[in-house]
């Protein structure tokens, strides 16, 4: 039950999309919950959302109870990486900030914004599509056809 429009975000987004990239944050475990990141990011991802680049999408959900509202959100990268056996073209997805309101979950919003994302992959002709899940979020995933990988992911923060 899809009760939100589902569409790609604008540059007149952009507040509300870093609100729920909050919430996700917020509800991730040792999460650190501070907002003075938001005044740096959100010009930044204004002129992202303002001219389209084929390496970065978000959709949402409009909320359909407040028209100046979004209840749902996924976003997602696509890169080059050298080809290889599974992605000959190289061609590389990376799904991250995908969130939904509280009170507005369990309506499918987040299944409807992440098949939008994944339908944006497939006409960049994306073949690999990574992200992280929490517990929570995991069986989403799984039903969309992504599975667990065996090697280990280190990260550098510079």
């Amino acid at each position: 039950m899809n009760d939100g429009t589902i569409r790609r975000a604008t540059a007149a987004d952009a507040p509300e999309v870093l609100r729920l990239r909050q919430v996700m944050i917020d509800s991730m475990e040792q999460a650190d919950r501070t907002t003075d990141w938001h005044a740096a990011s959100l010009p930044v991802l204004r002129k992202q959302l303002a001219h389209p680049e084929p390496s970065f999408a978000a959709f949402v959900a409009d909320h359909p109870e407040s028209p100046d509202r979004l209840c749902s959100l996924a976003c997602g990268s696509l890169e080059y990486r050298i080809g290889g056996p599974a992605n000959p073209e190289g061609r590389h997805g990376y799904v991250f900030s995908v969130a939904t309101d509280p009170d507005q979950r369990r309506r499918g919003l987040a299944r409807a914004t992440m098949e939008a994302l994944l339908q944006w992959f497939r006409e960049h002709g994306a073949t690999t599509i990574d992200l992280g899940a929490s517990p929570e979020a995991e069986p989403l995933y799984v039903s969309l056809g992504f599975r667990r990988r065996p090697d280990p992911v280190l990260r550098l923060r510079l």
